[in-house]
């Protein structure tokens, strides 16, 4: 922190992270941005960063100034994000400042990314604007709500999110023949609109052949994710629900590098991107090259283990449902087996050594409906 923030930097800064929710769902690759400019306590500018392509926050606020008759020369911006100073689909946040003769920027966290890191405020502070970063509360606040972004901007791969729903026995399946619903309508209503928040979804060829899913976000205007397939041997069906709704949203699944050529052509040809990965992180990688920056992990079991082995899993979702299921061996038994060799995806059989143990950061519980959802963070970036 350069410089100690008053209260009233804090309590701006916190209206400036509020608005930066708006763009949810809607901006990435880029992140969610929010900034409030002010003169003498009182607000004259908000704007945040609504779709990607649009304004960014930064200019949006300043928009709003003038939609409002202010001047903004002078005063303060507290923005969520370290403004820009590269041209990308906008051109740089940093100009727009510069060109306002705003006095003073308050940011709450700084941006990883290569082209940004560090250059915005280093050119602010050359042409002798103050510059303060935040600390505490709002600092971390405003990291948390673009983990996804930092993760990618770092590592090049996707922020996975384990979502899971399970009995309080312990049950993550019902019996066959059984609702395939453990959690309740609430619940489900809520990963939808986490689908839709979400560039990508993940599934396991199993899960596919046992539910045949449709995997949308079924949210009223919802950005469709892409639908992500792990599906070493290529066994996808063609009559299958997402080859069916292909045109609605993107179909990849990941195979292994022995895949049968055939069928991999016959998914081609069906319009599916079919990408050979050798691992979890390799395959992982390969998609945050497409641009997906963040993925929400839903089955089944396997592939989650899988993750998990792979040190993969970033944050996770988990509704307990109040029900005790009791399934037996022999229910276990005939259900639906999930095929071998999704863990190292090369068929070499699944990995070996001692099972990963993953210690939350933090944790939070909450009732939905009649279920309780937990949710916990593994990794900070």
């Amino acid at each position: 922190m350069d410089a100690e923030l008053t209260a009233t930097d804090q309590a701006h800064l916190r209206r400036a992270l509020e608005l930066a929710e708006g763009g949810r769902g809607r901006v990435s690759p880029n992140p969610l941005v929010g900034a409030v400019i002010v003169r003498d306590g009182s607000i004259i500018g908000e704007g945040f960063h609504a779709e990607l392509g649009g304004l960014h926050a930064e200019r949006g606020a300043l928009a709003d100034c003038r939609e409002r008759g202010e001047d903004p020369a002078g005063a303060t911006i507290c923005v969520t994000l370290e403004p820009c100073a590269h041209q990308g689909r906008q051109p740089p946040c940093v100009e727009a400042i510069l060109e306002a003769g705003i006095g003073r920027v308050v940011i709450a966290s700084d941006d990883p990314s290569e082209k940004t890191a560090g250059k915005g405020p280093a050119i602010l502070r050359d042409a002798g604007i103050e510059v303060a970063f935040a600390g505490g509360d709002e600092a971390a606040a405003a990291r948390r709500l673009n983990q996804p972004f930092r993760k990618h901007a770092r590592t090049g791969l996707p922020l996975v999110t384990l979502k899971m729903a399970m009995s309080l026995d312990g049950q993550t399946t019902t019996a066959p023949g059984d609702s395939p619903w453990i959690s309740g309508p609430e619940s489900r209503e809520l990963v939808h609109r986490w689908r839709a928040e979400s560039d990508a979804i993940a599934v396991g060829i199993g899960t596919v052949l046992a539910d045949d899913p449709l995997l949308t976000a079924r949210v009223d205007g919802a950005r469709q994710p892409v639908r992500v397939v792990f599906d070493s041997q290529a066994r996808l069906p063609l009559d299958s629900q997402l080859m069916e709704t292909i045109d609605q949203a993107p179909v990849i699944v990941v195979t292994a590098h022995d895949a049968p050529g055939e069928r991999r052509s016959a998914l081609g040809h069906a319009g599916v991107e079919a990408i050979a990965a050798t691992d979890i992180e390799s395959a992982l990688r390969t998609l945050g090259r497409r641009g997906i920056t963040s993925l929400l992990l839903e089955g089944g079991q396997t592939l989650a283990s899988a993750f998990l082995a792979s040190d993969q899993i970033d944050e996770s979702r988990t509704f307990v449902a109040p029900m005790l299921l009791g399934i037996d061996e022999a229910s276990r038994r005939a259900g639906p087996v999930p095929p071998p060799g999704i863990p190292a995806l090369d068929a070499r059989g699944p990995l070996t050594g001692p099972p990963a143990r993953h210690e939350a950061l933090e944790s939070t519980s909450e009732q939905v409906g009649a279920d309780v959802l937990i949710r916990a963070r593994y990794k900070e970036w």
